[in-house]
């Protein structure tokens, strides 16, 4: 990817462990695919497997919320193959905070993890976008990606009246469509090169579901808009410009099931000639973990509407935080950009603070099973 600054590649989850810490529902999420990446897993001939077993786990921010089910992984390939040696491969982009993930992958935070107890199983990362091929041809047995591949490798242009593709329309959503598309073939592909004859790749990614729910819109208050709302109200306070506020597009887009499986079902496509086909596919919604525990607090009556919007925003910040910031001036003072995100934030949670129905960010997610003949 490039580093142009129209690209994608200078987005990046909080480091130091602060994205498992905040991001519940994003293993939540993984939690509720592991039985599929079992299923998958179990369409591999381990006992006959030539050469070590790779797996990848492609966009893993700090690890954290894949732990559990990579450790369910190497229990099942030891019970399978004792002595198999076992490859597992940590990618992301390179601004990743690979010491967060490798501190967690090793035992060395609050995070649990049994991996370090097992023998023969060797721990490598790649900072290497999922938009190139990370791995040697034909080499991936299992691969694993959740809650990554919705972000673009370019942003093709910014949108004028919001800050994300839902709420596009016309010419600026049409190119929102493009690049999207444009981007799931060309991840597809570099996932049909790396996958050894008989590979797995299990993929949940954020998506519209049958009914036109996705991240943060499933009822009640609509997080994006409220995204939205915030930063324009800046603009009317003359916090920030309305630049900065048009700059400040998330580059990412959510695909309906029907453009996930088509390169995959279409005999024509380049994606089907390489190789690839569609075993499972079907869409999900994970409630938000915050606003769950919120609502059972308040059926106890003992509901806590400050401690809920401290414990939801993070979680919010944890992933959008990078493009605000990016979009500010770079001719700000650093500490000045610093307090403007602050106070962004600090508007978003006395927002839920003061009336905290309807909010949550509710995981909308395709998962998949895709196969390599």
């Amino acid at each position: 990817m490039s580093a142009d600054s129209s690209h994608a590649d200078d987005i990046a989850m909080k480091g130091g462990g602060y994205y498992s810490l905040a991001t519940k529902g994003a293993k939540d999420v993984i939690d509720m695919a592991t039985p599929l990446v079992m299923r998958a897993l179990d369409g591999i001939d381990l006992a006959g497997h030539d050469g070590p077993f790779t797996m990848a786990d492609m966009g893993c921010a700090d690890g954290g919320t894949s732990i559990d089910m990579i450790g369910q992984v190497v229990e099942r390939i030891r019970a399978a193959a004792p002595t198999l040696p076992i490859s597992m491969v940590y990618t992301d982009q390179p601004n990743n905070d690979y010491n967060a993930l490798f501190r967690i992958v090793y035992g060395m935070t609050d995070i649990p993890t049994a991996l370090p107890g097992y023998d023969n199983v060797h721990m490598f990362a790649s900072a290497t976008s999922f938009y190139r091929e990370i791995l040697p041809p034909a080499t991936l047995d299992l691969g694993f990606s959740a809650t990554a591949m919705h972000w673009l490798s370019a942003k093709p242009g910014d949108i004028s009246d919001h800050v994300q593709a839902v709420g596009a329309s016309g010419r600026e959503l049409a190119a929102f469509v493009e690049q999207g598309r444009k981007d799931w073939e060309r991840i597809l592909l570099c996932r049909a090169a790396e996958l050894a004859p008989g590979g797995r790749m299990v993929m949940v990614n954020f998506g519209k579901d049958e009914q036109g729910r996705y991240l943060g819109n499933t009822g009640g208050v609509h997080m994006f808009d409220t995204f939205n709302e915030i930063w324009r109200s800046f603009v009317a306070d003359r916090v920030v410009t309305e630049a900065e506020y048009v700059a400040a597009t998330l580059p990412q887009y959510y695909k309906t099931l029907e453009e996930f499986t088509d390169p995959l079902t279409d005999p024509a496509s380049a994606v089907y000639r390489a190789g690839l086909r569609l075993e499972h596919a079907e869409t999900r919604v994970v409630a938000c973990p915050y606003a769950a525990e919120f609502r059972a607090d308040q059926s106890r009556g003992e509901g806590d509407p400050a401690a809920f919007a401290r414990a939801y925003i993070p979680t919010l910040r944890s992933w959008t935080e990078s493009t605000f910031f990016a979009a500010l001036a770079p001719g700000r003072p650093i500490a000045e950009r610093r307090e403007i995100i602050d106070a962004y934030y600090d508007d978003y949670e006395a927002r839920v603070r003061s009336d905290p129905a309807g909010h949550g960010m509710d995981y909308v997610h395709a998962y998949m099973i895709v196969s390599k003949t």
